[in-house]
């Protein structure tokens, strides 16, 4: 009676796009999800009955027909009522500047797309996309309606965005390359992505600990807190419970915990 997956970004728009995720309750409760943070900014299509989004403060907000979140940098819930689904485009790096020529969201802000465009484009797109029955002819829509908007993108995120190498600072690297003082670089990756460079560090780093932990739990292994600390990167203990409580609003042995009901529920 709920179905939920995942949908994968044809090629040619996999610089843009990381994948299309759709939900749907169709049974006679509602059902709450939560969602970790990706650091994308979210483009969401509601169908049918209500979809709702509860921030950190416990404030309920109704995605509407379509309603554009992020970038994500919070786990936070929502709830799908019955006969509702729904249907999220997660657009990566820049391509939310790419699109509407802003600079993307403010942390979990929810906005409406129309009001970033002349005339009521996104109202039609919903209208035509409810008419449809079968996801790959929606998610296929949607990506041909995304086409005349795209914009170039911009040579220094490109720069920043093929400088991953771990051994250098992008932010440096960039900035020498092109003869600009690194303040410069700071504020142009902020314009255009939404975030810094040390937000987007952190998040990975935080998400390097995840992956261990995940592995660990899987393999029935024992965790070492102090070595997960030296290996991703922490100052000390408190460090690393700052950063659980940032982004999941949780302490790293609740985390644990909800990973091994997971990863070994009881029959």
């Amino acid at each position: 009676m709920y179905s939920t997956f995942r949908i994968p970004i044809p090629e040619e728009f996999q610089d843009t796009f990381s994948h299309f995720y759709y939900a749907e309750n169709k049974s006679d409760e509602a059902i709450k999800k939560t969602l970790i943070p990706s650091f994308h900014t979210l483009l969401v299509f509601s169908f049918g009955n209500k979809v709702s989004f509860t921030t950190r403060q416990n404030t309920e907000i109704e995605a509407g027909k379509y309603i554009i979140l992020g970038p994500v940098k919070q786990a936070f819930d929502y709830t799908l009522y019955p006969e509702s689904a729904l249907l999220v485009l997660n657009l990566k790096e820049d391509a939310f500047y790419r699109y509407f020529g802003e600079s993307a969201a403010m942390e979990n802000s929810l906005i409406y797309p129309d009001e970033l465009v002349d005339g009521d484009c996104f109202a039609i797109l919903w209208s035509e996309l409810n008419r449809m029955k079968d996801v790959t002819a929606m998610t296929d829509h949607i990506l041909e309606f995304s086409k005349p908007y795209l914009r170039d993108r911009d040579e220094i995120i490109e720069q920043l965005s093929a400088t991953q190498n771990e051994k250098l600072n992008p932010i440096k690297s960039v900035a020498e390359r092109n003869n600009l003082s690194e303040r410069t670089i700071q504020i142009h990756h902020k314009k255009q992505l939404g975030y810094s460079s040390k937000e987007l560090n952190r998040y990975k780093r935080f998400i390097k600990t995840l992956r261990i932990i995940q592995e660990k739990v899987t393999r029935n292994s024992p965790i070492d807190w102090f070595k997960i600390i030296t290996e991703c990167g922490y100052y000390d203990q408190s460090q690393l419970i700052h950063d659980f409580k940032q982004y999941m609003n949780l302490t790293p042995t609740q985390y644990l915990k909800f990973m091994e009901d997971i990863c070994n529920p009881v029959n």
